[in-house]
């Protein structure tokens, strides 16, 4: 009995030895963390501008050490926030220390409106939600119009459209506003004599070269293709379409020529890329639009990237997204797309890509109708036309160019 209780006693002493020793060692270290030398010295301007890419080093003018991770600061959200990091000083104790930045949104809104709007009399349009205001953060900034006019009578009036965001920035275009006569009926035929095309072989002739491959790109549009003929013209690569929703969390839909379409270039050796069509409103119905589109792409080879395709500029307004928040659905998809193992990119034209969408790390899909495009920023693909001509299908057609480097 003696002997289990001395056992017993041995080996409550053994633990509160440890206890002892592990507490000696926490206040050793506390000590020393807490009358470490901490000699930083920060930039008097700790401020950053929304999205602006900071380090935890950028606002350091010195410090006694050196940091031990050196992170990106998140710049995504307007206001205060405290950077917390450690460091290790010259004499080797892990320290932590934080300062405070303000995020701050200094972007004015975007107004989309030329110098005129014409509208015809009696007509009662809200100009205000038509013309397409948005802003870089603010998901809703004010937009209103600025002066007296009247839907009633005929005439010219001096106008300026107004947006505010939530950060103070502010935005102004003048405009005219010209209320018109409504026009009287007419019984004459339009004029087709404008309709243009762009001959296929024109295009391979004036862009083809070691370092472009030029394709098209397909819908339902396009009927049915005769892929044996669009090979012989020289069609070296294709991008279908594979679907989109009906709307805004609309009905989810297959193009109608997608399977045909996709599995008749497999068949024939032409690479493939694909493309959806989306109304996305978040980032949580950008998600289900990619994952929607892998399920349909599955069974099928695609050497070429899946593109996220947002045009849904003419109802801007009713989205109440932001330049950022828009972008980041781009890029919720296209995260999701490079996951699965595919290559990822984003169909814009021009002007929205200039002027709306932010920057992505992904490659860009050119639209832009003209012989010799003036887009300053980077693509891979151009969307050369959409009046293409080729021998195989019946109508007008996308005609593309790739760029290998």
């Amino acid at each position: 009995m003696n002997k289990k209780r001395k056992i017993i006693k041995i080996f409550i002493l053994s633990i509160v030895s440890l206890f002892l020793v592990l507490g000696l060692i926490f206040l050793i270290k506390y000590v020393r963390v807490k009358f470490a030398r901490i000699e930083v010295v920060l930039k008097e301007d700790l401020t950053a501008n929304f999205l602006d890419k900071k380090k935890i080093s950028d606002y350091i003018v010195d410090i006694n050490g050196t940091i031990l991770d050196d992170q990106k600061i998140d710049t995504t959200k307007i206001g205060k926030q405290t950077v917390s990091f450690k460091f290790k000083n010259d004499d080797g104790i892990k320290v932590p220390y934080e300062y405070e930045i303000e995020v701050k949104d200094t972007v004015e809104p975007v107004i989309w409106l030329n110098s005129s709007y014409s509208i015809y009399k009696g007509n009662d349009v809200d100009i205000a939600a038509n013309v397409l205001c948005g802003d870089n953060e603010d998901n809703n900034p004010n937009c209103f119009i600025e002066g007296e006019y009247n839907y009633d009578e005929v005439g010219e009036y001096p106008l300026v459209f107004k947006a505010i965001d939530r950060s103070g920035n502010v935005a102004t275009k003048n405009f005219t506003l010209y209320v018109l006569e409504p026009k009287k009926n007419s019984n004459s035929k339009p004029n087709n004599s404008s309709k243009t095309s762009t001959l296929f072989t024109d295009v391979v002739s004036n862009y083809k070269n070691e370092n472009t491959k030029i394709g098209i790109d397909v819908s339902g549009w396009q009927g049915d293709i005769d892929f044996e003929k669009i090979k012989n013209a020289g069609v070296e690569f294709i991008i279908i379409k594979v679907g989109g929703t009906k709307g805004i969390d609309g009905e989810y839909y297959v193009d109608s020529k997608f399977v045909q379409n996709i599995t008749r270039a497999n068949e024939y050796g032409i690479d493939v890329g694909v493309y959806f069509y989306s109304y996305a409103n978040s980032v949580d119905l950008a998600r289900k639009d990619a994952n929607f589109l892998l399920q349909q792409i599955k069974d099928y080879k695609i050497s070429l990237p899946i593109a996220f395709d947002w045009e849904n500029w003419s109802n801007f307004n009713d989205y109440n997204l932001s330049f950022f928040a828009l972008t980041n659905m781009a890029s919720t998809f296209l995260d999701i797309i490079k996951n699965a193992g595919y290559e990822g990119m984003l169909y814009s034209s021009k002007n929205y890509l200039e002027r709306l969408w932010l920057p992505l790390e992904y490659p860009t899909w050119l639209a832009h109708y003209t012989k010799q495009t003036n887009y300053q920023g980077s693509y891979k693909f151009w969307q050369i036309c959409d009046d293409g001509e080729i021998d195989g299908i019946d109508g007008a057609v996308d005609i593309d160019i790739m760029y290998l480097d």
